[in-house]
């Protein structure tokens, strides 16, 4: 199983990004991934995941509609995009596949992970 994240970058407040996570490696039609940040100093945190049979969607509270989570199923892609970034959200993203069906953005529940895109927000 492997995971590729990619879209990360400098940012200015206020801006916007879309990441991409392409996965590969695994053949099971019914699988969740989702998208995790880590600022520096704190622990692990979801922000969104999506079942890619069905495309439902779960997302963190605290994100408060800043964020969507789509797929391609196609190019075996999930998609974050995120608006009105703030400093507070720079960081490591990581995406994350856990292969059974079912909506979860508790990362203990996710075996498989990217390496992580870097994200900072500054002006």
């Amino acid at each position: 199983v492997q995971l590729v994240e990619s879209g990360g970058g400098l940012v200015q407040p206020g801006g916007s990004l879309r990441l991409s996570c392409t996965a590969s490696g695994f053949s099971n039609s019914y699988y969740t991934i989702a998208w995790f940040r880590q600022a520096p100093g704190k622990e692990r945190e979801g922000i969104a995941c999506i079942d890619v049979s069905d495309s439902n969607t779960e997302y963190a509270d605290s994100e408060n509609g800043r964020v969507i989570i789509a797929n391609d199923n196609a190019r075996n892609t999930v998609y974050l995009e995120m608006n009105d970034l703030e400093p507070e959200d720079t960081g490591l993203y990581y995406c994350a596949v856990n292969l059974h069906q079912g909506l979860s953005l508790n990362a203990k529940e996710y075996i498989y992970w990217g390496r992580g895109t870097k994200i900072t927000v500054s002006s």
